[in-house]
């Protein structure tokens, strides 16, 4: 296990997980939904024996983290700050490098995007970094799945209660069926695309045969364990401001993230499979300064738990090139 701290920014406390010697370059790690901190357990250790330090946050809601109750307190504009804040606490002589998965990836990319003298690259694993559109997202996907009946889990997320009573029910099961389900181990069809509006996140989901090559028994109980502690609520939050992020990120003058910046995805994540056309090309325009950008081959959603040795192998090659 890394070291803990507790780091007091932006009103709250955050519990950050640290490896690697003191005086290294700080690379900042932001983890995802349904994650934690230790979703990065592969990196901290790896990137800490090459030199650097390393940090994985746990975000606001999640873990040893403060747990505030409004919606509102989980807006891209407040947690961006809480993500510059740990970083400057942690490194006040230099801007850092930060690193996002799934939700931390936005996380990430509008942390470099809004405190550019605290951040001097970022990388973003799963979800790359679009311009957001003349609608929010939700009203995109209401009208995409919801007016035509379908069930689509961020509409399902909106409902404050009954999803959080569903995810912590058995936060055990939780993990397991949601992670094998857009893992790159899941058969095509896995997650089932015709599930009607009004069905729930887990409906029809399979038990998986644990363990996985990239999950443990060890790895669910973890999580689980975290998940019984901190609840759903905060983790959800996340999805209900939509509204709230696109009127603020649209606002500013500028969109483009000028700091080097690299991206890394999986042929078989469903993410990707939301966007139209070639998502790296569409990435380009608002990130001058992209490095790289890698599809690793058969991997799933969850690119550094799936695949960490190649993740290493390329966050290693680019911290590098810094």
């Amino acid at each position: 296990m890394p070291d803990f701290s507790m780091i007091e920014t932006n009103g709250i406390k955050l519990r950050v997980a640290q490896d690697g010697p003191d005086g290294g370059p700080l690379v900042l790690f932001v983890h995802g939904f349904p994650e934690s901190w230790y979703s990065w357990r592969h990196q901290l250790s790896a990137l800490a024996e090459a030199g650097y330090r390393t940090a994985a946050v746990d975000v606001r809601g999640y873990g040893g983290s403060d747990k505030p109750d409004p919606v509102e307190a989980y807006d891209m504009e407040t947690i961006t700050a809480d993500i510059a804040g740990v970083a400057k606490a942690l490194q006040p002589e230099g801007p850092a490098v930060v690193v996002g998965h799934d939700w931390g990836a936005p996380i990430a990319w509008n942390s470099a995007l809004l405190y550019p003298d605290q951040f001097r690259a970022v990388a973003g694993l799963s979800v790359p970094y679009l311009p957001l559109g003349d609608k929010p997202a939700i009203q995109v996907f209401r009208e995409f799945f919801t007016a035509r009946g379908m069930f689509f889990y961020q509409v399902y997320f909106q409902d404050q209660g009954p999803p959080e009573a569903e995810l912590e029910a058995d936060p055990a099961a939780t993990i397991r069926k949601f992670y094998y389900a857009i893992s790159g181990d899941a058969p095509d069809g896995t997650w089932p695309t015709d599930k009607k509006h009004g069905d729930t996140l887990l409906h029809r989901l399979p038990e998986p045969d644990m363990p996985l090559a990239w999950l443990s028994e060890e790895d669910v109980a973890y999580y689980d364990s975290q998940f019984r502690q901190s609840g759903f609520r905060g983790p959800l939050n996340r999805y209900r401001n939509h509204e709230r992020d696109h009127e603020f990120l649209t606002a500013l003058d500028d969109s483009k993230i000028y700091q080097p910046s690299l991206f890394i995805g999986g042929t078989r994540d469903l993410v990707l499979k939301m966007f139209p056309g070639d998502p790296v090309e569409a990435m380009k325009p608002n990130l001058p300064n992209l490095k790289a950008a890698h599809l690793l081959e058969g991997c799933g959603h969850w690119t550094q738990q799936e695949r960490p040795e190649e993740v290493n192998s390329i966050l290693l090659d680019w911290l590098k090139s810094l």
